[in-house]
């Protein structure tokens, strides 16, 4: 059995590795697939998987490193416009292969969600429904991780910023989502699409006291509107794009569009999902 992990050399990636190898496959199982030749090496060197260095982009590279595939991870890319491509190269490369099966990392309600990124994954199930080989759909939900720079802001200032409203987020760990990932590749889990996040939905009140908590400080929760969000996470030394990102994202919160917390997750890796106040130990108040 040959598994292939593309975009191995992430941080979902190499944890989706990682609990492979712990769930006692054989490291000559497993294909890690990546862009850095550095990362790719010292991953190698550290768990003895096999590794092969790939451009998504590249689609005859990317048919030679899928060859013999029975299980393809296929780890959402990073790149607005580029990635439904660099997912078809994939899926063809996967079915040519005669992979038994795909796994890929979508997005949480993506059949009706208003997210920026939802119409690429739309795309890309779509690309996998046609390819006719049978897929697991882990529509992920929104990472803690991606809550940690608003987190280190507020406990720098005190004050957290907020467009979001009354509106909630379930979000769950990477590490709970990266063993959803391991639980369908090992068989796990049946082909369909899965709704997942985490099993309490947090309102920017709740964020406020978490950071509060871990950090000794108080916190206040402003509300602005989105221009004035970004205005602020500008100001805090966040690049713009990525300001311009989250001051969305605040917007889809308060729409709810991150909200359902189905405990589906949960249930996939047998354990409640990591509380959010547990990914916020690393934010300090700066000396």
């Amino acid at each position: 059995m040959s598994i292939i992990v593309t975009g191995a050399t992430g941080q979902l990636g190499g944890r989706v590795v990682a609990g492979l190898l712990r769930a006692q496959l054989e490291p000559g199982q497993i294909v890690a697939l990546g862009r850095d030749s550095s990362k790719l090496a010292a991953l190698a060197d550290s768990t003895g998987v096999h590794t092969r260095q790939v451009d998504n982009d590249d689609r005859e590279a990317v048919h030679a490193a899928l060859r013999g595939a029975k299980q393809v991870l296929l780890i959402s890319g990073a790149v607005p416009g580029a990635r439904v491509e660099q997912h078809r190269n994939v899926i063809d490369a996967a079915a040519a292969a005669g992979a038994q099966r795909i796994v890929y990392t979508s997005v949480l309600g993506v059949e009706h969600s208003s997210l920026p990124i939802a119409p690429d994954h739309q795309a890309t199930e779509r690309l996998i429904a046609e390819s006719g080989v049978p897929a697991i759909l882990l529509r992920n939900g929104w990472y803690h991780e991606n809550q940690l720079p608003e987190a280190q802001l507020a406990a720098a200032t005190g004050v957290l910023l907020s467009a979001a409203g009354t509106g909630r987020v379930a979000t769950a760990a990477r590490e709970d989502y990266a063993q959803a990932a391991v639980a369908a590749l090992l068989g796990e889990v049946e082909p369909g699409a899965y709704e997942l996040s985490g099993d309490h939905a947090w309102d920017y009140r709740e964020f406020a006291a978490a950071i509060a908590h871990v950090t000794g400080r108080e916190i206040e929760v402003r509300e602005v509107d989105r221009a004035e969000l970004r205005a602020g996470l500008v100001a805090g030394g966040f690049p713009e794009p990525y300001a311009d990102f989250l001051a969305g994202i605040h917007e889809q919160i308060a729409a709810g569009a991150l909200a359902d917390a189905p405990g589906t997750l949960a249930r996939i890796i047998g354990r409640p999902t990591t509380p959010f106040v547990d990914a916020l130990s690393g934010v300090s108040v700066p000396a």
